[in-house]
């Protein structure tokens, strides 16, 4: 990487962390968009307590913990939607490519596992309230989708999950 291409990258990290600290509790998407860069490149800018990475080589691992959470919410955000569904995280197994997930759920389909690069455990405040999720990135940078942990009736989050997150978080640290 050339001189002006590591001051420009550096610039635009600058940038992001002004943004995430005029907004703390913003949506990182926006970031990301008004930016020019992969939300990947926001998630590597947020403080180390509010997004620990980990190896997509994990992601069996990761998804047979998340398989026993209960009923979580599932979000897919593109640039035209955010797509959410309440449900448990089904098994999954591979085949033809995919990481096949089936199960009672409402959530099911076909992940294509041997893209996602790395794992992140995001906990950061989202509108005024506390917001823990595992975020699955792509080769691209991008997130193929987000599991967060769920909500009580009062909005609170879900305390068995809640400890379920901090543990298999604490249990894949510094495992990039």
């Amino acid at each position: 990487m050339s001189m002006s291409a590591m001051q420009a990258a550096q610039d635009v990290e600058a940038l992001i962390r002004e943004d995430l600290a005029a907004k703390p509790d913003g949506v990182l998407e926006t970031i990301a968009e008004a930016r020019g860069v992969p939300l990947q490149r926001v998630l590597d800018c947020l403080e180390p307590h509010a997004a620990m990475r980990a190896s997509g080589d994990l992601f069996e691992e990761i998804w047979s913990d998340l398989t026993n959470w209960g009923d979580i919410t599932f979000v897919v955000h593109t640039r035209d939607g955010v797509f959410e569904c309440k449900g448990s995280v089904p098994p999954g197994t591979l085949g033809r490519g995919y990481f096949n997930i089936h199960g009672e759920s409402p959530i099911g389909g076909h992940l294509r596992m041997d893209r996602c690069r790395a794992i992140y455990f995001v906990d950061r405040p989202f509108f005024g309230k506390r917001s823990c999720s595992v975020q699955f990135v792509n080769e691209d940078g991008g997130v193929m989708f987000k599991i967060f942990v769920g909500r009580n009736e009062d909005r609170s989050l879900k305390e068995d999950q809640l400890v379920r997150f901090e543990s298999l978080r604490a249990r894949f640290a510094g495992r990039a």
